[in-house]
């Protein structure tokens, strides 16, 4: 653009542009700029639309003439729309643009979008990964799963969290104790609180903390926690009931070395891992039947519209 700024009379060179936007495409050629609108409102989600379908429509503008797009020329030339509805093609095909997604309709069918944990049950996060969404971490739901924590104990009174997921209202913690005594905390929706915990404190150097939850099946059933350090004696608690859905429609998240929103269990806000964290790896042990994976979807749809 510098070249504007030594001359105001100069001739444009930037003389074509491609636009995609949330399934809204544009294109610029030589002063003239076809434009098609997708059909959903940017604060409508989870709506799905088809592309090309009969809720879209090309509008046509000289804007040499008309900058403020006020005249649609779409009707009276034809020709010149298909040029750069052709050339809008040409650009999208060479810059990668296809295939069109919709951002707002479900992962699924006609309008699939992938999601960067398609094909993943294990996942290994570190001490970076704070403030993540639920949608973006491996989902531990209706389905046997293992919680595995490499931690180096640097103190003599080690304490805070380890990982966690939700807050106040529901969700589960990885911690170690005010007494340095690993633990983990499961909350139902606030009104059921389970809890297991390693009976002596953590010595200094490497240690693998591991919850594993032995699931019973079913959507949002009980199951049976198992907390182990360094492969010694496990020691269990009974969840009678489990989060079925979403831990929080609030904006709590999964956190690795603090709990960055209300606490999920008996400890003080955030309360800070002392000690340093390795990794986390969360993975899920099997995998929710296909009716199981009905309702969750159904549910987390439901749950989506509600807090529109």
């Amino acid at each position: 653009m510098l070249y504007s700024l030594n001359d105001k009379e100069a001739a444009s060179t930037h003389t074509e542009q491609y636009f995609e936007i949330l399934g809204n495409r544009a294109m610029y050629s030589e002063g003239w700029i076809a434009s098609c609108f997708h059909g959903r409102l940017p604060w409508i989600r989870l709506q799905g639309l088809e592309f090309d379908g009969p809720q879209e429509k090309w509008e046509l503008y000289n804007i040499e003439k008309d900058f403020s797009q006020a005249v649609d020329l779409a009707l009276t030339h034809p020709d010149k729309l298909a040029e750069l509805q052709q050339l809008f093609h040409q650009h999208a095909t060479d810059y990668g643009v296809y295939p069109l997604r919709d951002p707002g309709s479900p992962r699924n069918g006609e309008f699939a979008v992938p999601h960067s944990l398609d094909g993943f049950s294990s996942m290994t996060y570190t001490a970076a990964h704070v403030r993540m969404p639920e949608s973006s971490v491996i989902n531990l739901k209706n389905c046997s799963y293992q919680i595995t924590a490499s931690i180096s104990v640097q103190t003599s009174t080690p304490q805070g969290v380890i990982a966690c997921q939700g807050g106040n209202m529901a969700g589960w913690s990885l911690y170690i104790d005010e007494q340095s005594r690993p633990t983990f905390h499961y909350n139902w929706f606030g009104h059921e609180h389970s809890a297991v915990q390693h009976p002596a404190p953590l010595s200094m150097g490497p240690h693998e903390i591991r919850l594993t939850f032995i699931y019973d099946g079913g959507f949002g059933a009980g199951g049976t926690a198992v907390l182990t350090v360094d492969d010694g004696d496990g020691h269990s608690v009974r969840i009678d009931r489990t989060v079925p859905l979403v831990f929080s429609m609030s904006g709590e998240t999964f956190d690795v070395g603090m709990d960055t929103g209300s606490p999920v269990g008996p400890y003080p806000h955030q309360f800070p891992c002392t000690e340093e964290i390795v990794g986390v790896t969360l993975q899920r042990l099997d995998e929710p039947p296909k009716e199981i994976l009905e309702k969750m979807r159904e549910g987390e749809f439901r749950a989506s519209i509600s807090t529109q």
